[in-house]
């Protein structure tokens, strides 16, 4: 591989885990509106809903 195409690797692996970091660091300060209002236990189960 050249040096340019090490280079534009590196590039691209920085952005696709730097979004994701980002990404996950948004999403644990600021939660999405349904993710705190219930837990799996809370929640009938499909035959319940019925």
């Amino acid at each position: 591989m050249t040096a340019t195409a090490i280079v534009m690797m590196i590039v691209a692996m920085l952005v696709v885990w730097g979004g994701l970091a980002v990404s996950i660091r948004y999403l644990v300060r600021n939660p999405l509106s349904g993710d705190l209002d219930t837990s799996p236990g809370d929640q009938p189960s499909t035959s319940e809903r019925r």
